[in-house]
């Protein structure tokens, strides 16, 4: 089936919650929409959000070059063609993972598609279902407890609690919840590149205790050198993100001493399902986990990473929430989430369904 045109546009989503993180506060969403249709109106979709803070992307960016973009090289091209039309894609877009993320993810979509399986299937299910964690970002103790309630009531038992800008204020906040609910709601916590080595092993120290899954991206992107000399149980709870772009990021982290025991893999950071899943091949061979995280998203991009995670057997954490508090989709389906476990769809390709 060859490729007859592609749609590409920018969507304004909106945002229910505003949210503060270490390095900004966000109140609205916007997204990348790619439309890729073959011939027999079969469609492909696809979205990005990037971080600029993180990859140096802004969305203005991506859509300047997708609206500049003729698609000259992909009309008419078999979409059986996949492996190759992603490996042009990838190098076509070098410098911008918000191109090739909403490019790669609406291809996977068609090819899937094209097959009549879900993606997943094509690439391998090692997974189900599992849990993730809904974000609180930064506040006051008392706002997060309230937060926190919220999502318990909602049937989440996976917390993320956004820290970094007050060491002692967010021990206390960790320590707050799990007093409040104990062990039957998991938190995991992500400074943000908010701490230095000193206040890394003071906060792991003093919240020994409170069981924590994980703890993200402590220290600045840049600097790994200083995470290698941790000891391995400090190590082993670290998950890396903002040091984690690309596959060659992944083995400068995991070359020995390893400086981290957990790959945070983002589409949005990587450019799309096929770079992300050069990076879980490097962490089925050198021994960290995997967790998949997002952006604010769109329900077709967070479904891809849902794609790509159940389809990865290091996959051991999901942060898949990006899509739940936008005011509005451009999609239905994709995936269901009860009590907080996502699962996907058995509908073909990403299984998402234009509104």
């Amino acid at each position: 089936m060859k490729i007859k045109d592609i749609i590409v546009r920018k969507e304004e989503l909106g945002l229910t919650r505003p949210y503060t993180i270490a390095f900004k506060t966000t109140d609205s969403v916007s997204v990348s929409y790619v439309e890729i249709i073959g011939e027999n109106g079969m469609y492909g979709l696809g979205s990005s959000n990037p971080s600029p803070y993180v990859i140096g992307e802004t969305l203005d960016e991506t859509m300047a070059t997708l609206e500049a973009e003729s698609f000259d090289w992909l009309i008419g091209r078999d979409i059986r063609e996949v492996q190759q039309l992603l490996f042009e894609v990838n190098a076509k877009y070098p410098s911008q993972p918000a191109v090739r993320a909403a490019l790669d993810i609406a291809l996977y979509d068609l090819f899937a598609k094209y097959l009549g399986v879900p993606l997943v299937k094509f690439l391998g299910q090692k997974l189900y279902e599992l849990p993730t964690s809904i974000t609180i970002g930064i506040k006051n103790v008392e706002e997060t407890l309230e937060e926190a309630e919220e999502y318990v009531e909602r049937g989440f038992t996976n917390l993320k609690v956004k820290l970094g800008i007050s060491l002692e204020e967010d021990i206390e906040r960790v320590t707050k919840i799990y007093e409040r609910y104990g062990a039957r709601i998991i938190q995991r916590v992500d400074a943000n590149q908010g701490y230095s080595v000193e206040q890394v092993l003071e906060f792991y120290k003093r919240t020994a205790s409170l069981d924590l899954e994980l703890v993200e991206q402590p220290m600045e992107a840049g600097n790994i050198e200083p995470l290698r000399h941790l000891s391995e149980p400090v190590k082993r709870l670290i998950a890396a993100d903002e040091s984690l772009i690309s596959p060659e990021d992944g083995f400068k982290l995991a070359s020995p001493p390893a400086a981290c025991g957990i790959f945070n893999i983002k589409l949005m950071k990587c450019g799309g399902v096929s770079k992300a899943l050069e990076i879980a091949t490097i962490a089925k061979n050198s021994g960290q986990d995997l967790m998949w995280g997002c952006n604010d998203e769109s329900i077709i991009s967070i479904t891809a990473a849902l794609h790509a995670a159940f389809a990865s057997e290091k996959t051991r954490y999901i942060d898949l929430d990006g899509s739940l508090d936008l005011a509005r989709d451009l999609v239905k389906g994709g995936f269901t989430i009860t009590d907080g476990v996502m699962r996907l769809t058995d509908a073909p390709g990403l299984g998402v369904e234009k509104i």
